[in-house]
């Protein structure tokens, strides 16, 4: 994995790692999300992401979108015990059938939600607060990452604890991690 040209951007250090890192820090991630596909994609992702690295994510990335029909909500939940054993058969994938049920099961959750997932997982966000200053600044949960895992839960969602769910609020823009000096601004 190369390292990307230096552009004299200042950016998160975990950034800078390789030019996928660059271009999801620099376009993707802190930046404010809505839409219910696109947040049930990223909760799906952030559960399949537990216990391995995101770049693995992000590498397959666009063979779980095929492979989880665009993480369409309502498509997923139609998912049957073929498509668990299809899915089990691509190698394009994490092949981990706990995640792999946990994700057509959240789905089929958030088919059923009283309220749209989007509002739900945006009301866990904290109001804003300065940035870290340093990578060792940036928790691992939060007060609300708890309570938000806690909700999920409550309403049947499986695989989002509290160090996922915060992860997810990170990158979605629910919270603002990039460090102080990173050039990126979610906001702008």
């Amino acid at each position: 994995m190369s390292a990307p040209v230096d552009d004299g951007k200042v950016r998160c250090g975990w950034g800078e790692s390789s030019q996928l890192y660059r271009d999801y820090h620099d376009q993707e991630w802190g930046r404010p999300l809505h839409g219910e596909d696109a947040l049930f994609e990223r909760m799906c992702l952030e559960a399949f992401q537990s216990g391995l690295s995101w770049i693995t994510i992000l590498r397959k990335r666009p063979a779980f979108r095929a492979a989880f029909d665009g993480f369409v909500i309502e498509r997923v939940a139609a998912f049957t015990d073929a498509d668990v054993e299809r899915l089990m058969a691509d190698s394009g994938i994490v092949r981990n059938r706990a995640k792999i049920e946990s994700s057509i099961g959240n789905a089929r959750v958030a088919a059923d939600l009283d309220r749209p997932l989007d509002e739900l997982l945006w009301s866990f966000a904290p109001p804003t607060r300065p940035r870290p200053r340093t990578l060792a600044d940036v928790p691992a949960v939060t007060p609300e990452s708890i309570a938000l895992a806690k909700e999920l839960k409550r309403r049947g969602f499986r695989f989002v604890g509290p160090t996922t769910a915060y992860a997810l609020m990170q990158a979605t823009g629910m919270v603002d991690d990039h460090l102080a000096d990173c050039w990126v601004d979610p906001r702008g």
